[in-house]
């Protein structure tokens, strides 16, 4: 890590600055020595600049010096780049939610092709053989899992509910939010008004938000007891909207729900194309997009072209998103093995193939970073496997895949650099990689999901 030196950057003056590419995180990349107003002491030296693109030159403000490299922010755009564009959203630049709104979205899909295919050729040494065309995402309201920040401001008395601000710790005051849900995004600050009004507004900390096909769920977490006339404000806010809403004085274990305290903690999405329900607790991991995750499913069981009858592993499976679509796919005279490390998703994939009425699927519990030679699935054939894993990535398990005997093999990845380091390994076991590409799962943001396969030779 480069340490910052100690120069007075307030006072440095304004540079320009031409921008020659784009980082992985979507910085604009420039360099000292390619203008003659530049110090010619600093020729060489790299510039990330926030908020410019690649082919601008741009005046910029110097934010962070180090020994390597320094930080700037974009004060005026002498050249604009033509994927520029009017930022949809009125507070990006101040939130943090999102990195890239000044980009086309077509041109922010093409970059994220473009750090899957320098990060495979990197640390993996491989490309695939042919790309496949990008999943696309609706361009706003797409968001329907996230931790929003709240808190109290006393100067300006103000409670704040948000994401932070991109340039500090501070919440920025957010209006409105264009990516999330809608019902969400577009009550920020209906729910901030009525978060202000509890005595107990100061020791809030955050929400938590889950969207369902059928409802949205509200996870107020609460640093102390809550008053009777707390309480009564909240319930007052959330019923007429019929939403579900919890409370969570401690740590997950102590969620419980308030607007029917009898009823389970269960919200609901659907796979229309393999005619599935799942269940979810608003604790529980699921995607983000809907409508990706759909195309993503679909694509992946597409990829393993499966057969009535094969056998499929599906490993990191989580609550059975691939697990019951692959089940589907290789009908009842087929079978998949479902392996996930936390128990709770493993008993809620076991809820979901029962309520599908499944009972081709099998669910095991099991840390995949661990040895896991000796458990009774790990010695089965497979015809085809799934692997969809955090983004760590799956080293562990890479070492061990040759040993299923599996054909075909998809990989589903939230981190191109660990699926580029599977990919090698991958390469060493006789895998060649025959497809990948990118899908837009955070539209407007430098996150880069991907899907790639892989061919036994």
């Amino acid at each position: 890590m480069h340490k910052k030196t100690r120069q007075k950057i307030a006072n440095l003056p304004p540079v320009t600055l031409n921008i020659h590419a784009l980082s992985h995180e979507g910085r604009g990349i420039a360099y000292y020595g390619d203008l003659p107003e530049h110090n010619s002491a600093k020729a060489g030296k790299k510039v990330f600049v926030q908020l410019a693109l690649k082919g601008e030159q741009v005046i910029a403000k110097v934010e962070g010096t180090y020994s390597k490299y320094e930080e700037a922010e974009v004060l005026e755009i002498v050249h604009s780049a033509p994927e520029r564009t009017t930022a949809p959203c009125p507070h990006f630049g101040v939130c943090g939610g999102c990195s890239l709104q000044h980009m086309q979205v077509s041109a922010q899909v093409a970059h994220k092709q473009s750090v899957l295919a320098e990060q495979l050729s990197h640390f993996g040494g491989i490309a695939p053989l042919s790309w496949l065309p990008p999943l696309l995402n609706p361009l706003a309201a797409y968001r329907r899992k996230a931790r929003l920040g709240v808190r109290y401001v006393h100067k300006k008395e103000k409670l704040l509910l948000g994401f932070r601000e991109r340039k500090s710790g501070y919440l920025a005051e957010l209006a409105s939010c264009k990516v999330l849900d809608a019902q969400i995004g577009e009550r920020l600050q209906s729910m901030a008004a009525m978060l202000e009004r509890l005595q107990a507004r100061e020791h809030i900390p955050q929400l938590e938000v889950a969207v369902g096909d059928d409802n949205v769920a509200i996870i107020i977490r609460h640093l102390v007891a809550l008053t009777d006339t707390d309480v009564a404000i909240m319930r007052d806010y959330f019923a007429p909207l019929g939403w579900q809403w919890y409370l969570q004085p401690d740590g997950y274990g102590s969620v419980h729900r308030m607007d029917d305290p009898t009823a389970p903690m269960r919200l609901h999405y659907h796979l229309p194309d393999f005619g599935l329900k799942f269940a979810f607790s608003p604790l529980d991991f699921t995607q983000v997009n809907p409508a990706i995750n759909a195309a993503m499913v679909r694509l992946a069981c597409d990829l393993l072209a499966l057969k009535p009858g094969e056998r499929v592993l599906d490993l990191f499976c989580g609550l059975g998103n691939f697990s019951l679509p692959l089940a589907t796919c290789v009908g009842p005279t087929g079978s998949v093995v479902a392996v996930e490390g936390s128990s709770d998703m493993v008993a809620r994939g076991s809820e979901n193939a029962t309520l599908n009425q499944l009972h081709n699927v099998q669910f095991y519990a099991q840390d995949l970073n661990l040895d896991f030679s000796g458990q009774s699935w790990a010695a089965q054939k497979f015809d085809a496997l799934l692997i969809d894993p955090p983004r760590s990535g799956a080293e562990t398990v890479m070492r061990y895949l040759a040993k299923f005997g599996a054909a075909r093999l998809v990989y589903v990845s939230c981190n191109p650099a660990t699926l580029a380091r599977d990919a090698g390994i991958l390469a060493e076991q006789g895998y060649v990689l025959t497809q990948a590409g990118v899908m837009d799962m955070f539209t407007h943001t430098s996150h880069v999901e991907s899907i790639a396969l892989f061919v036994k030779k």
